[in-house]
């Protein structure tokens, strides 16, 4: 090699917009701009059919940056065909990042089909500006037309891209609108003046989305009952796949099913997050398609979907309740759980915080014993005991929680050991002996555990005693029995770190 020629990188990046682009034509051009500047290609980056609106997914880029970056590359120049190969970035100052990474190591980049590659000046750095910019501004009006096109193609009921649903094939059409052939899966039309449209599948398959159809909107059979039901008669999905939830829904929800050809309901425009789409902007298509089913059935069916719970406001949920109290004079856990108008009691707790809830709501007298009131006085107590002790030990024992779905414990953070924390509630026998509910959770029971005994009437703390574990699942406990007198009474929060130094001594630790 000449020792009077710099070394220079070549980048070169296609897309699928215009053949004046081929990674052939930018080498090309970038040899002949390199001859005639005092350059030698010691290496190649390119990045092939990836788009320049995001680093992501540009190998080659990437991999430039991080020898030049690193200092470690064998060349000190960069040469690009134009500023759109270094990339159409959204945001101008991307690109300008970018290209300031590589000056400040070392490997200036030089534009070979630009006027100003290669000067630093005022007026260059204004066109460079510029040209990014005008970079960016083309993907964007490009993108606008191309959604255009789509669109208009969608209202006149050809199928853009994708698989067909279940039960439909891809028929490709002529030029003249003429049936062709039935495309296999991942076969994809030849000619730009070719077209695809959706026709009924094997009449198997047919058989089976009227079917499901059927058994949702007349049978009023869950998607899971639907599911099972299939799979029990050997019927399979895609690729012999089970049928499950998910895979009727998609189903009950597709409206090609009907004939229609829908288009434009999500958006990821210039690579961006993908969105929904208003339903007033799609482009549609009433009867694009030999229908699979009837469009009654269809939107039978659309109006199940829209009268499922979660599809409900809490309102709407009420509404129910009241219809239901107005049937059977009253609401109860077993009427809700035999109504197919409420929700499970489940989504009563989530949405309303129990039943009494739901009471409350009405206009109801609350319900007595141990309701959703008395659960969440336990909570409070609980939780006033677990931060009396952290309280009392700031530095030495924190609340330790396993997730988002487990009680909180208190750890010891010299050694890790945890210790759970369990309220007691009183329920006296017939006799009047007075007796506890204790009822640990499996995986906290032979854990140290600090039991918090409540009163008569289960509204305060009585008394509490740390256990070295709690050698049973749920027991009710007599005030005399051997195993509440073997329990170390804590009188107060600081006596705590004693008492569990006392169980466990030299035992080991008893971490998570």
């Amino acid at each position: 090699m000449n020792q009077s020629l710099v070394p220079a990188a070549q980048y070169l990046r296609m897309s699928t917009d215009h053949q004046q682009y081929s990674l052939d034509n930018q080498a090309d051009a970038i040899s002949r701009y390199a001859e005639a500047h005092g350059f030698v290609v010691v290496r190649t980056f390119s990045d092939e059919a990836r788009s320049g609106l995001s680093i992501k997914r540009r190998s080659g880029l990437k991999q430039l940056l991080k020898e030049t970056v690193e200092a470690h590359a064998d060349f000190r120049a960069i040469l690009v065909y134009d500023v759109s190969r270094w990339g159409r970035f959204q945001d101008a100052d991307e690109a300008a990042h970018y290209e300031f990474l590589c000056k400040s190591a070392g490997a200036p980049i030089y534009y070979c089909a630009e006027s100003f590659s290669g000067e630093s000046g005022f007026s260059a750095t204004i066109l460079k500006a510029l040209k990014r910019t005008m970079a960016g501004e083309y993907s964007r009006e490009l993108s606008v037309k191309v959604r255009a096109g789509q669109a208009r193609l969608a209202t006149l009921g050809y199928k853009l891209g994708g698989t067909a649903p279940y039960g439909l094939r891809r028929m490709l059409l002529d030029a003249n609108g003429k049936p062709k052939q039935i495309l296999a899966p991942g076969e994809r039309k030849s000619l730009v003046t070719e077209r695809v449209i959706f026709v009924p599948g094997p009449a198997h398959e047919v058989t089976t989305v009227e079917r499901i159809f059927h058994e949702f909107t007349e049978e009023h059979r869950s998607l899971r009952s639907i599911a099972k039901r299939l799979n029990a008669d050997g019927i399979q999905y895609f690729s012999g796949a089970k049928w499950n939830a998910n895979t009727v829904t998609r189903v009950l929800r597709h409206p090609a099913y009907m004939g229609m050809q829908v288009w434009g309901r999500t958006s990821m425009i210039l690579s961006s997050p993908r969105r929904q789409i208003p339903s007033h902007q799609w482009a549609t298509c009433a009867s694009a398609f030999e229908p699979t089913i009837s469009r009654d059935i269809f939107e039978r069916a659309q109006r199940a979907f829209a009268n499922f719970i979660h599809n409900l406001t809490n309102e709407d949920v009420l509404e129910r309740f009241r219809a239901v109290l107005n049937e059977h004079g009253k609401l109860s856990g077993k009427i809700i759980q035999q109504s197919q108008l409420c929700p499970g009691l489940t989504t009563v707790r989530s949405r309303f915080g129990g039943l009494n809830g739901v009471y409350d709501r009405l206009g109801l007298p609350l319900r007595r014993g141990f309701s959703s009131l008395f659960r969440e006085r336990w909570r409070t107590l609980r939780a006033d005991l677990i931060n009396s002790i952290v309280g009392t030990f700031p530095n030495q024992i924190e609340i330790f929680r396993r997730g988002p779905r487990f009680r909180a414990l208190l750890k010891y953070r010299k050694t890790g050991l945890l210790v759970s924390v369990l309220l007691a509630t009183c329920s006296p026998t017939k006799a009047g002996n007075r007796r506890w509910l204790v009822h640990p959770p499996r995986y906290e029971r032979n854990r140290p555990t600090v039991v918090a005994f409540l009163n008569q009437s289960n509204t305060v703390i009585e008394r509490t005693l740390i256990f070295d574990r709690i050698p049973f699942t749920k027991t009710k406990v007599l005030e005399d029995s051997e195993w509440v007198r073997s329990g170390i009474p804590l009188k107060k929060a600081t006596d705590f770190l004693n008492i569990i130094h006392g169980l466990r001594g030299n035992r080991g630790v008893y971490a998570s």
